[in-house]
């Protein structure tokens, strides 16, 4: 059940991590505060489509 996701940075909204999720126990989307090579900062990376 566990489904491959993308990470895209809030700032500048380049997808910048791939990790997996368990759809069925974690409906939402995911939120993570990662670093950002292209801002150079950690920025809140959310998940995408």
């Amino acid at each position: 059940m566990r489904d491959k996701i993308t990470l895209a940075c809030s700032e500048c909204k380049r997808r910048n991590y791939s990790t997996t999720k368990n759809k069925r126990t974690t409906k939402d989307r995911l939120e993570f505060k990662k670093y950002c090579r292209f801002c150079r900062i950690h920025t809140v990376h959310r998940e995408t489509k």
